[in-house]
């Protein structure tokens, strides 16, 4: 389902307006509701699903990964 409305997508704007936006914004509601925090970061992407106490040492090695490997 979520392949084929990306598929129907003519271009990156419209992807991203009809399905990445809503996407990222309903992942970012449920794991908030869950008391999770979200991390998307990266070159081409990191998705990361942690709990509040662990967010900001997994980002920052998601970071230090990234730094060194430039």
């Amino acid at each position: 389902m979520l392949f084929d409305r990306m598929a129907a997508c003519p271009d990156a704007e419209t992807l991203n307006d009809q399905v990445l936006t809503p996407f990222v914004t309903a992942l970012e509601k449920i794991t908030a509701a869950r008391g999770y925090v979200l991390n998307i970061q990266g070159t081409y992407s990191n998705l990361v699903i942690t709990n509040q106490d662990d967010a900001e040492v997994i980002y920052n090695l998601v970071e230090d990964y990234l730094d060194n490997a430039e």
